[in-house]
């Protein structure tokens, strides 16, 4: 594993650590070496996997469900309270 085990994170740095891991994402798919996306990959679902576990009832926006979205006209906004 690389970095600090997630469970060890503060909800504070778990989130600055999913911040820079989303963001570096398209970089890293797009020139990185097979070896540095497969870390990424696991660093990510590590991360997002601890995130999901401590907030199980996080709110879900009707838009990004699958019936939302086969009802949502084009240019409608998917996220909550937007």
């Amino acid at each position: 594993m690389t970095g600090v085990d997630p469970g060890r994170l503060d909800d504070q740095q778990l989130m600055k650590e999913l911040e820079t891991i989303h963001r570096t994402r398209h970089d890293t798919l797009l020139y990185g070496s097979n070896d540095a996306l497969r870390a990424h990959n696991d660093r990510m679902a590590q991360l997002e996997g601890e995130w999901l576990r401590r907030n199980p009832r996080r709110p879900v926006a009707a838009g990004r469900t699958r019936e939302g979205a086969r009802g949502r006209g084009c240019g409608e906004d998917t996220t909550p309270g937007g």
